[in-house]
This record gives C-alpha cells, structure tokens and sequence, in this order.
C-alpha cells in the first residue's frame, strides 16, 4: 500500500511538472489562455454564481432550508431516497447552478442533516448548469438562438431529474432522521416550526450573518476562477503540445460508433476539460454540420460539467466523506443521457423553437449577457418554484402507481 502512494505521488508530481515545463514552452499561448480564462470568470461566472452563493448561505442561516426540508419530506424521501431538505438543494442547484448543489450538500453533511449516502446521491443530481449560463451563455451567447434554450433546458433539467430517480438504487438502507414534527399540527405549521428553531440555533445577528456569507462566497468564487483559468491554460497548452491527439483519436472513433459528425470531437475533449470552452466549441463547429447534433453535444458537456467543475465539486467536499466515483458517473450518466434527450425532443419542440426564436428579439452580440440578465435572474426564480412543482408532480404520479406496482 505503502509503494502505491508512493507511486501515485510520482506520477502527480511528474504531470504537474510536466504542465509547468509546457506552459514555459508556449508562454504566450499560455497567457493567451489564462486570460480568455478570466473572462469568461468575470463576464460569465462571477454575475450569474455571486448572488446565488450569498443567497443561499443567508437562506440556510435563516432557516428557510429547514423549512423546505420539512416541507418536502414527504415526496423526497419516497422519489430519492434524500430527506425533504434535499428539496431545497435541488431547487437551489438547478436555480443556481455548479457548485451551488455541493456547497450545501457539504454544508447538511456537516450539521449531521445527511449521511454520506444519501449525500452522494443528492450531489450527484443537484450538480448542473444555470439558467443564466444555458440560457444567456450557451442558446444567445454561442449559439445565437435563444429558441434553442427550450431543448437544451429539458433535455439538462429532465435528464437530471432521471438520474436523480435512478440514484435512489445507490448506497444502503440507512437514512438520517425526519426533522422533529408537532403532533396534531399541518405540514405547513410543523415547517414554520423546524425554521424558526434553526433561526434560534444560528446565533449570529443579519449584520454578521451577511457579512460571513459574503466574505465565504468570495472566497468560493475566488476558487471557482482559479479552476477556469487553471483548466483553460492546461487544455491549451496540452492541445500545443499534441499530447490531446491520442485523446482526439479515441473521442473520435466513439463518435462515429454513435453515428456522431467526427468534427465534433475537439468540442467533446475541450468540454470533457471546460464546460464553458466545450459549449463554444460545440456551438462553433463546422456551419455543414447538423445543428441538432451540435446541440446534443452541448447537452452533454453541460451535463457532464467538465474536469474544472469537479475539482471545485472535490474541494467542496473534501471536508466530508462524501466519495468521487458515484458523482463522476453520475455526470458521465447524465450527460448521455441529456445528448439522446435532444434527439428524442427535437422534432416535437421544432415549432416551439421557431416561435421563441422569433419572439424575443436578439441581443448585441458584444453585450448580450448584460442586456439579458434581468430576464435571466427572473427566469432562475421560475426554475427554483418549477423544481418544487416537479417534485410535486412527480409525487403525485408515485402514489398513483405505487398500488397499481404492489398488485403487480
């Protein structure tokens, strides 16, 4: 065991020296790559995350996690197999996007609110993309068709909410207790009940529990453009260096396995590295190609988050004893899964597509993020009440066929 370690600490020493041999190599292409890197930190990442991290440190701190875990108890234990609160980390994931949905998985591991099952589980569905980021960065941004958001949105949110399903079956029986409950009370006063205790607990004043939560989101998000621009000046300079070739030949012959155009196959190595690099890539393949399999390739690189969203995922989670492996196919999955929901969705929603497309009018390319946003913060919002809703519905269906599955 001992020579393994050993081993393993050599070949992370040699890659890591190997990247700095490389960027000394190609030092302007390196810088090139670094900034472009902090642009898309700046321009993309640090509007559309900032808020959501500040809010959702404050809603925790005020018991509104409390309050939904109570609420939702019902439906995600049965659905998930999460206790109710995960309710709220997955609303806030989809709302928010990465690495909202592992921030506060690690924060209900801490707080003993979750065991590691049931944590890896809820990590492994809560990871995705924004609204802002699919909406404004990807369908307006990239690919210059709003229209486009309506596929990719359910084809990420709809998938995810299947891997979610399918988590169910993962780990053992074992669950964290129910929120303490008040006999002879509703639901909606038992919730009431479990916020106002956590309020109790939390024994910082507004004053400091904005000013914790303001100071611990600019240290994530310090960390989180760190690894954009990390993971952008190692994929170009792994690119420079031809060392992506072996890669670029195995991506492609799984392509083609798929019946997918071989030229797409820089967009899936670059994604498999950097979502933000993967999608533009996608979007900027060859005009000859069909747009319906660019899309199911931005799918997938949405889905599957890129190496430079899971290493923020692993640094969020290295105090718990939450694993990788689950979360790491879980987004393999869900990236496949999301590529053949755009397949299977894109003739129905064709007429859909058009009327958007032709309804919201288009944005200057060079500031189509800023003239978006307000829309798009308006839009996280709906996402965050349609999750619950979905959890809802989906609950409703479960009852409905539960019995029909014991007769059976």
């Amino acid at each position: 065991m001992t020579s393994v370690r050993v081993w393993k600490t050599a070949l992370a020493g040699s890659a890591v020296a190997a990247v700095a041999a490389l960027m000394t190599a190609f030092p302007g292409p390196s810088l090139a790559a670094a900034l472009r890197g902090l642009s898309i930190w700046w321009d993309i990442l640090f509007p559309s995350l900032l808020p959501f991290f500040v809010l959702s440190e404050l809603m925790l701190g005020f018991g509104i996690v409390h309050f939904f875990g109570t609420l939702l108890d019902p439906m995600m234990r049965p659905l998930f197999r999460v206790p109710g609160i995960g309710g709220f980390v997955m609303a806030m994931g989809f709302a928010s996007g990465y690495p909202v949905g592992a921030r506060l998985t690690a924060q209900l591991w801490e707080q003993r609110l979750v065991n590691r099952d049931e944590g890896e589980r809820l990590v492994s569905f809560t990871t995705s993309s924004d609204p802002i980021f699919l909406i404004g960065a990807v369908s307006v941004g990239f690919f210059h068709d709003v229209g486009l958001a309506l596929v990719l949105g359910i084809a990420h949110y709809g998938s995810g909410l299947i891997v979610g399903f399918l988590m169910r079956f993962h780990g053992g029986k074992r669950q964290t207790g129910t929120l303490p409950a008040a006999s002879g009370r509703t639901l909606l006063w038992r919730a009431m009940q479990a916020m106002h205790r956590a309020r109790l607990q939390e024994s910082r004043t507004f004053g400091e529990l904005l000013k914790d939560s303001v100071q611990s989101s600019l240290k994530l998000i310090m960390v989180v453009g760190g690894l954009v621009v990390f993971f952008c000046v190692v994929l170009e300079v792994l690119t420079l260096s031809r060392v992506m070739s072996g890669l670029y030949a195995a991506v492609d012959s799984a392509l083609r396995w798929f019946r997918f155009p071989p030229e797409l196959s820089q967009a899936v190595v670059n994604g498999l590295f950097e979502v933000t690099i993967g999608a533009k890539s996608a979007a900027g393949a060859g005009t000859h190609l069909s747009l319906a399999s660019k899309v199911a390739i931005a799918a997938f690189v949405l889905s599957w988050s890129g190496l430079s969203v899971h290493a923020q995922i692993v640094s969020l989670l290295n105090r718990t004893d939450l694993r990788y492996m689950p979360f790491a196919v879980a987004r393999m999955a869900h990236g496949l899964m999301a590529a053949a929901l755009v397949f299977v969705l894109w003739k129905p929603l064709s007429p859909a597509v058009s009327a958007l497309s032709a309804a919201v009018p288009a944005f200057a390319p060079d500031r189509w993020l800023y003239a978006a946003l307000p829309a798009l913060y308006s839009l996280s919002a709906l996402l965050f009440a349609g999750t619950i809703a979905a959890v809802a519905a989906m609950y409703a269906v479960y009852r409905c066929v539960r019995p029909l599955l014991r007769r059976s």
